[in-house]
């Protein structure tokens, strides 16, 4: 069985207004996992994450971090987590290279040059060490937020919407950054609005939903558990409506009847692919094209959390 870094039993928050942030949380994370907290705005996705850095106490439960209780052991617990805010906050007139090994520092640990050097080349920030982190792009600051995280060599990773503000390009970049400090045995926790961003880089899912999890899933499995395939027929005439003998197809037209959609289950061993394409042609319906496409996780999370997304 996989080593659990974060370890949550019980967790409940509720503030002095008496608002319920946090219903019986329970979740294990294991070592090495990127997990994806996904939710709508208010669901508890940052009340959760707070707690387990210890920046807001809990109500009742526990939460261990690499074996260490965020409550009791706070100062343990807090050395095995790097944060990543979703605000951009750099010192604006120091150097990247001085900024990163001060965060170190903070931590109590001892000068290591070379540990910060190795952080800086991972991220691609090794040619800007001697510059001002003013006079770098919003990118590269992300970057450098990033590399402070890292410089106390944490075994948890929190990454708040890592790369909201920053384009395409550098969004796919910070990607290939993440699937590396994974590979280096680091375990990432990611929130994020860009459900791509879940999507492509993901092992499992979590979402949460009036401060309680939802479900906890792989992604694979997720996708074929909830996913809906859409067979897609390009038709060589139009039709004003799906013929009667078709009737029992989940069929609709599309396109002013140029496209016929035939949607069913990724996990359901009963769609009807062939038999459909037999009566199409029994139908004398001719067609040109054929397409098919999967539900995205985007789909998938609007359809779990209705219209509170």
């Amino acid at each position: 069985m996989t080593e659990s870094v974060i370890d949550i039993k019980g967790l409940y928050k509720t503030y002095d207004s008496g608002f319920s942030a946090l219903q019986d949380i329970n979740l294990s994370i294991p070592k090495g996992e990127i997990f994806a907290l996904l939710g709508p705005n208010g669901a508890g996705k940052t009340t959760l994450i707070n707690t387990i850095c210890g920046i807001v106490n809990p109500t009742g439960g526990s939460i261990r971090v690499n074996g260490y209780d965020v409550v009791r052991e706070f100062r343990k617990a807090r050395e095995q987590i790097g944060l990543v805010p979703q605000e951009l906050t750099v010192e604006p007139f120091a150097k990247v290279f001085s900024t990163v090994k001060f965060s170190r520092g903070v931590f109590g640990k001892a000068r290591d040059d070379a540990h910060v050097e190795k952080v800086l080349k991972d991220l691609s920030l090794w040619d800007k060490r001697d510059t001002i982190t003013r006079e770098i792009s919003g990118g590269m600051k992300r970057r450098v937020m990033i590399a402070k995280a890292l410089a106390h060599e944490p075994q948890v990773l929190f990454l708040d919407e890592p790369t909201a503000g920053v384009d395409v390009e550098l969004r796919r970049s910070m990607w290939n950054v993440v699937r590396g400090l994974r590979e280096h045995g680091v375990t990432i926790v990611l929130t994020t609005h860009y459900l791509e961003e879940a999507e492509q880089m993901a092992d499992r899912i979590g979402v949460i939903q009036n401060g309680q999890i939802a479900l906890v899933e792989a992604k694979t499995a997720l996708m074929d558990k909830l996913g809906q395939k859409r067979l897609g027929v390009r038709l060589a005439e139009p039709l004003h409506a799906v013929p009667e003998r078709l009737a029992g197809y989940d069929l609709t037209l599309e396109d002013d009847g140029r496209r016929l959609v035939y949607t069913y289950s990724a996990h359901d061993d009963r769609a009807r692919i062939q038999p459909l394409m037999a009566e199409l042609d029994a139908a004398g319906i001719h067609y040109v094209d054929i397409d098919t496409q999967q539900s995205s996780l985007e789909e998938i999370f609007v359809d779990l959390v209705g219209g509170n997304a």
